[in-house]
Formats: C-alpha cells, structure tokens, sequence
C-alpha cells in the first residue's frame, strides 16, 4: 500500500496538485479528513464534536488540529478505509501530523511533499478564495515549518500542478527524491 502526504501553508497549492495528481491516475484521491465547525464543507467529512469526542474516546484518531474555529480530524477507520481503495492525499499543515500518520500506518509507503510558495503568492491566493479569514489564514502560513525530511519539495508558484503532479507519481512509484 501506498500514500502521498502532501505537506504545506494555506494556499501552497494541496488542492490544485491533488486534482492534477487524480486527472494523472485516478487511483489517487484526496483524503477527506473529518472536519466539526462551521466554514468550508468541500472537501471534508462533516462530523458534529461528540462524533470527534467519540472517536477520541475509541482511540481512533490520528492526528487533529483546530484551525478556523473549527477541529479537522484524520481519522484511523477513514483512512485504512480509503488505503484499501486508493492512493490517499492526506493534506496536512502542521510538522507532527506527517509522523502521526506515518506512525498509525507504518505499512505503508508515504510519500512526503512539502509544498511551499512565496508569502506573496499565498496572499493573492487567499484573498481569490474569498474566505473571509485572510489574516488568520496568513498566520498559519507564518507558523508553519518547513519539511526538511520532505523527499519533495515543489514551489507551486514555478511548477505547473500537471508537472508537480508527475513528479509526485514518479516518486511515490520510485522512491525518488526532488527540490524544484
């Protein structure tokens, strides 16, 4: 089995590489983490806070973070779950989630991308998105570190997402290594 975790600020560029990486292969999809708390509903599992509460409560998740008044989970069952049907693209923003991840699911080969971007980039990004939260979204681009273990690291504001995407597959078939 295998997985892609692709690692990055707000706006670095998760969403347009994962749509690239599954127009490349369809076995790749993104993988939809839980999410409780109001805002963006694309792209996730909605889950009430019992229903977190719960899968804390049973040992069940991976990793959570809070962000945007809201709590976005990778949940244990959810993700075995898509491992057995696909190529997961766990998106993820904070250095201790890759090693929770890789920790919960040590079978698997990951691939890990850091994506970065400019802070300029990142705000003409954010603000296109129209999210209402530009200042909160730019602090959490300030706060995230970068992947130094990354065996990828692609700046999406010089590398085209079918491109990004092709260097991805290569190294998560091959196990290659890359800075571009």
């Amino acid at each position: 089995m295998r997985g892609v975790i692709l690692y990055g600020p707000p706006a670095s560029g998760k969403d347009t590489v994962t749509t690239a990486l599954h127009q490349l292969d369809s076995r790749y999809r993104q993988f939809q983490r839980l999410k409780a708390g109001p805002g963006r509903t694309v792209g996730y599992r909605m889950a009430t806070e019992d229903e977190v509460a719960g899968l804390h409560a049973s040992g069940l998740v991976v990793w959570e973070n809070r962000r945007y008044g809201a709590v976005y989970v990778v949940d244990a069952p959810g993700l075995r779950q898509q491992l057995e049907q696909a190529v997961p693209v766990v998106h993820l923003g904070q250095l201790d989630a890759i090693d929770a991840v890789q920790r919960a699911f040590p079978d698997v080969r990951w691939t890990v991308v850091a994506l970065t971007c400019p802070r300029d980039v990142a705000v003409q990004r954010i603000i296109q998105r129209q999210t209402g939260d530009t200042l909160e979204r730019l602090r959490a681009w300030d706060e995230t570190e970068p992947a130094a273990t990354a065996e990828i690291t692609i700046d999406t504001s010089r590398t085209a997402p079918a491109e990004a995407a092709s260097l991805i597959d290569q190294a998560a078939r091959d196990g290659k290594t890359a800075t571009v």
